[in-house]
Formats: C-alpha cells, structure tokens, sequence
C-alpha cells in the first residue's frame, strides 16, 4: 500500500445522496464499504466530514443568524453525521471511536491527540467531529489539522467531481483536468481546492492532498494502492 494513514475528508453533502437535505442510508452504506476495502488491507484511518447536509453556519449567518452561533450548530451537524458515519462502519464490523473538539462525553471521547493515534494504531477508524471546536474555521481546515497532528500521509478529499479542473466541469465541458499540480500553482491559479487556511496549513506542513471522485467504486482502494486517480497537490 501506498498509504500507511490516511485522513478521508467526505463533505456534508455527499451524504445526502439524491436527497435535498439529510442522510441518505444508501450513500452511507457505500461510503462504508469503499472504507472497509482499505481497512481490511491494513490502512489506518481518520476522517473528517463536514455538516453542510444539516446546517451551514454560513448560511445561517447570511440569513441574519450569529456568525459564532451558525458556526456552533454546523459543528453539532458533524458529530451527527460522525454518529451516522460510525453506525454504518460498525454495521459493517469494523471498530472505530468517535472524537470530538467539543465535550459530549455521552456520546463520543474529547479530542486527544495521543489516543487518537493510539486508536490508530491499534486498526480503529477513527472520526473527528465538531471541527476545530472554534468557530470561522472549515472542517477543510479541521481535516488538515487533525492529519497533521496524526501525522497522516495524505489527505483524501472525496468530492463528487474527480479531481481539480481549470474550470467548473459541471458547468463548463471543456474544463482541463489536472492530474498533478504544486501547492503553488493552485494559488497562482485561483483554484478552488479548500479554503486558504487548511490550504496553507496543508503546503506548510508538506501534507499532500489528492483530490478525487469518492462516489466512483473502487476509488479509494486505487489511491491507497497509488494508483493514479483524481488530482495530487503536493509541493
């Protein structure tokens, strides 16, 4: 295997399937049988996913909501989706444990960083909910904090497009897809990959992020194989 550890960032969204809000069961039993594959091979695990499926603080704030407290609610929609998430792994027989950046012992462990990785080690997914616990920062953000103090080999960023293009290819059919591209590049270019924070914490800490299509089957087991699939940003 390529890829000892990984970090698996999975938007909100994706969970919704063909749904308008909400979890869609079915996505959430791919989701977990795509993770199986690798984890049956040995690869240790950690993923972050958003909660836009839920509540966007974002949003919230730009309909007259308190940034801060919009912020609040999005972490709370994670460790939901975290919750989600780790029912259907376990469905599937695998062991994880959920963290959290904010208390709720009677649902999930504090964020510890050395018994995350001991977690790890020891062959349990783990997911980190509730972001960085701090409002204004992305689970984008929270991904490559999390991989960085894990020490990860790379972020995976499961998106529904698979990889980085010159331009929107949903909206524009003659868009150019990267299969490699620096740090540097993606700045220069405007390219939108993650937002500026996580990005620069990524090319500050070396932490390469490939960029793929997780709703296609067999992707993930390709990128832990090193196989090329979707976009690498490295430096």
């Amino acid at each position: 295997m390529k890829y000892k550890r990984i970090l698996l960032k999975l938007s909100g969204e994706a969970l919704m399937g063909d749904r308008q809000y909400g979890i869609d069961p079915k996505r959430l039993g791919e989701y977990a049988e795509e993770i199986k594959q690798i984890h049956e091979l040995g690869v240790e695990i950690a993923i972050v996913i958003g909660g836009g499926n839920i509540f966007r603080g974002v949003a919230g704030a730009s309909n007259g909501m308190d940034r801060v407290q919009g912020d609040y609610m999005g972490m709370l929609a994670t460790v939901i989706n975290g919750m989600a998430l780790q029912g259907a792994l376990e469905e599937k027989g695998m062991l994880t444990r959920l963290q959290t950046a904010l208390k709720i012992e009677a649902i999930a462990e504090p964020y510890i960083k050395r018994r995350a990785v001991r977690h790890l080690e020891k062959n349990r997914i783990v997911i980190f909910g509730a972001g960085t616990g701090n409002p204004y920062f992305t689970t984008d953000t929270a991904a490559v904090l999390r991989g960085v103090e894990v020490n990860a080999d790379v972020i995976l960023k499961g998106t529904r497009v698979d990889g980085i293009y010159n331009a929107d290819p949903e909206k524009n059919k003659d868009a150019v897809k990267f299969d490699y591209i620096s740090f540097e590049d993606v700045l220069r270019k405007g390219l939108n990959v993650m937002d500026t924070t996580a990005f620069t914490l990524s090319q500050e800490n070396k932490l390469p992020i490939i960029v793929f299509d997780m709703n296609k089957e067999g992707n993930l087991l390709k990128i832990c194989k090193g196989e090329n699939v979707g976009t690498v940003v490295n430096i």
